[in-house]
């Protein structure tokens, strides 16, 4: 059964929570298609037999293809040749691929008021999730408020505030070419003074190896932290699951300068390289809270390690 909305913010369960829990698992496997065909397409064609040292080398072959990454699959091959008796592959897979996910993450929602920080690259949906995401807190009875703090593309602002009076949410906005420090600023003080539950902000989208922009994001970091003690309380990186392994790369840097707290994976449902929330998982160590599969507001997700983890390998 997926998890649910309440179960990623620690709320008690509520009566739209079995409502949630049903479909969604369908909606993920069928957005996972394409990543599990690149894991199994060499490991199902005949028996799995653990005596046979080809068959291991084109399991490992077979995960790294689906941009599992070396370590993550290396792990999975050790853990597997421990059970001595693999039995049923994609069912013994699966459960090792959770077990490398670790317990299913929560929200941090415990500031006052709390900060999500989210980054990343252009491209990712970035802004969507963060408009998305102030949704699903609002109907879950927080108030909720908005930063734009990407100021260099024109078109961001003006999608956040549709995004936030769609959610019934604050905004606080700045200039075009403006101080993302300070938009953050504004936020976590009008989010203060207006007493909000959340205050959520996005920021420009960078890429990963623009130094001076990396910088900035910690400057705008630094800003959060001198106003709220234990702020940011979560540092989203959303990240492009087309992108396979080049994401593994932008978490280990964004991790570095922003200190992510988790990540969204997103655009699932054109991908082939779903199997990289594994290597960031367990090479960073660094939570998937988040999925999407699709553009609407329900297609953004709380992570499932066991479904995540049937969805891509299970037959």
């Amino acid at each position: 059964m997926s998890r649910t909305w309440s179960e990623l913010f620690g709320d008690e369960p509520t009566d739209t929570d079995e409502g949630e829990r049903s479909g969604f698992f369908g909606r993920l496997r069928d957005s996972l298609a394409k990543s599990r065909r690149a894991l199994t397409a060499e490991i199902v064609a005949t028996a799995f037999d653990p005596d046979d040292e080809e068959a291991w080398e084109r399991l490992e072959e077979a995960l790294i293809h689906g941009d599992v990454g070396v370590r993550a699959t290396a792990e999975i091959v050790r853990r597997l040749e421990a059970r001595g008796e693999v039995g049923d592959l994609g069912e013994a897979l699966s459960e090792e691929i959770e077990e490398l996910f670790g317990a299913p993450p929560t929200l941090v929602l415990g500031g006052q008021p709390s900060v999500i920080l989210v980054v990343g690259v252009n491209g990712t949906g970035k802004t969507t999730t963060v408009g998305k995401l102030a949704q699903k807190l609002r109907e879950h009875g927080r108030s909720v408020l908005v930063g734009a703090g990407d100021t260099f593309r024109a078109a961001a602002e003006e999608q956040l505030e549709i995004w936030a009076e769609r959610a019934g949410a604050d905004f606080v906005g700045a200039p075009a070419g403006g101080d993302p420090a300070a938009v953050a600023f504004d936020a976590v003080e009008a989010g203060r003074a207006r007493e909000r539950d959340v205050v959520i902000i996005d920021t420009a989208g960078r890429l990963h190896t623009q130094s001076n922009l990396m910088d900035e994001l910690a400057k705008v970091r630094r800003v959060i932290e001198g106003r709220i003690d234990g702020a940011p309380h979560e540092t989203l990186l959303v990240v492009d699951a087309t992108t396979g392994q080049n994401a593994l790369q932008q978490a280990r840097l964004f991790d570095e300068a922003a200190g992510v707290t988790g990540v969204a994976l997103t655009k699932l449902d054109g991908s082939a390289k779903g199997g990289v929330a594994v290597a960031i998982a367990y090479e960073l160590g660094l939570p998937v809270k988040l999925v999407g599969v699709g553009e609407g507001l329900d297609d953004l997700r709380p992570f499932d390690p066991r479904e995540f983890a049937r969805a891509l390998v299970a037959a």
